[in-house]
């Protein structure tokens, strides 16, 4: 298992300050609801989600900015932690934000949980690469955005949710924001600013098209539908060997081998039960897709059956270009456990993330975390 998961952290410590001060938000106006007497009040919510995470700590690494937008916090609680960036004197500002934004997301953390909000937000939003998985403490005084749990502690079960290998769902939270100054003169005008990627609770077994039980060949048929509309031409799909992506192969009237690894292009089999040296053939210089599944109640995705797809051809792809297909029937196998790389190369299998995408139905994904096999276990 994966020794640390890297989780990201931004607080905003101006949110939520307008609120008791009657003053409808605390966007330009902190100075005001400070000379007020307004407290602020998003550390200690963020300290609640904090707390949830207890029984994982040893298992996290938190990564932050300076002061007061995390790293004060994380310390006094007792987490590791990795300050990155620096702050200048005086408040902080929705630059901060940002910047923090592309250190944490650079660094490479599977989640950025952050405390704020619509306004943060909003920053958030304008920073953060589509692909990013991203959580708010809701710490403002407006929450209208799609992206905040309904409460610091639900934020806190969540991610933790995450690390013990809960399936967690990905979706689109859209990104909401009143007009503060139309709001002090008694006018409601919102606007949409975008959509942001976050995790949402989801059951292991959720209804697919049956009642009570998931059918794992509807789920297949599901899945060749979202594969066939996303089909990019030109493109190379490296499809994995096992019967979860045999039977997404036959939905889409492709002969594929069960044990074998296929190569597919623009709709059609390119070639058939490749070598390791066939396939790096095939990869290298093209642009390609890897698409593989989990063995059910052991959870690797590389290195078990399917050597084929060795460390060249893995960089050659391009681990961004990994495609984890598998239903929830067989996640939910794994009881909790990671899915599992043992490449062979101890340096590639590092460079995992934390947490991989799973397609898991039609336009339906989970963030599902990444450790090491036995075999090959990363150093803490």
């Amino acid at each position: 298992m994966s020794a640390t998961f890297h989780i990201g952290l931004i607080i905003n410590p101006l949110a939520g300050l307008g609120g008791a001060a009657a003053l409808k938000g605390s966007d330009g106006v902190a100075a005001e609801a400070l000379a007020r007497g307004a407290e602020p009040r998003a550390a200690e919510r963020t300290r609640i989600a904090l707390e949830c995470l207890r029984p994982v700590a040893g298992r996290l690494q938190f990564l932050s900015f300076p002061g007061p937008m995390g790293a004060d916090l994380l310390a006094e609680l007792g987490y590791a932690h990795r300050v990155l960036g620096d702050l200048g004197e005086g408040a902080t500002s929705a630059a901060d934000t940002q910047r923090a934004v592309q250190a944490l997301q650079d660094a490479g953390c599977a989640l950025i949980l952050f405390a704020g909000g619509d306004g943060t937000a909003r920053d958030i939003c304008a920073a953060v690469r589509e692909d990013q998985p991203v959580l708010g403490i809701p710490a403002g005084v407006k929450i209208h955005s799609g992206v905040y749990a309904i409460s610091p502690r639900a934020a806190g079960e969540l991610a933790r949710r995450l690390v013990e290998g809960g399936l967690v769902r990905l979706a689109s939270g859209e990104v909401r924001d009143l007009d503060e100054a139309a709001l002090r003169d008694g006018k409601v005008s919102a606007r949409w600013y975008g959509e942001l990627t976050v995790p949402v609770e989801g059951s292991f077994m959720q209804h697919t098209k049956q009642a009570g039980v998931e059918s794992e060949e509807l789920v297949l048929v599901d899945l060749a539908d979202w594969l066939q509309e996303s089909w990019e031409q030109g493109v190379r799909y490296v499809f994995g060997p096992g019967s979860t992506l045999h039977g997404l192969a036959q939905n889409l009237g492709l002969q594929t081998t069960l044990l074998g690894v296929d190569v597919i292009e623009d709709g059609a089999v390119l070639a058939r039960d490749v070598t390791e040296a066939q396939l790096f053939e095939l990869v290298d210089g093209y642009p390609a897709r890897l698409l593989v599944t989990a063995i059910g109640g052991q959870g690797h995705i590389i290195g078990r059956g399917n050597q084929q797809i060795s460390p060249r051809v893995l960089r050659a792809i391009g681990l961004e270009h990994l495609r984890v297909i598998a239903t929830k029937r067989k996640l939910a196998t794994l009881e909790g456990r990671p899915l599992l790389v043992d490449s062979g190369d101890p340096a590639l299998d590092e460079a995992f993330p934390d947490a991989v995408r799973v397609w898991a139905g039609y336009k339906e994904e989970l963030l599902y975390p990444v450790g090491w096999s036995a075999e090959s276990p990363k150093e803490g």
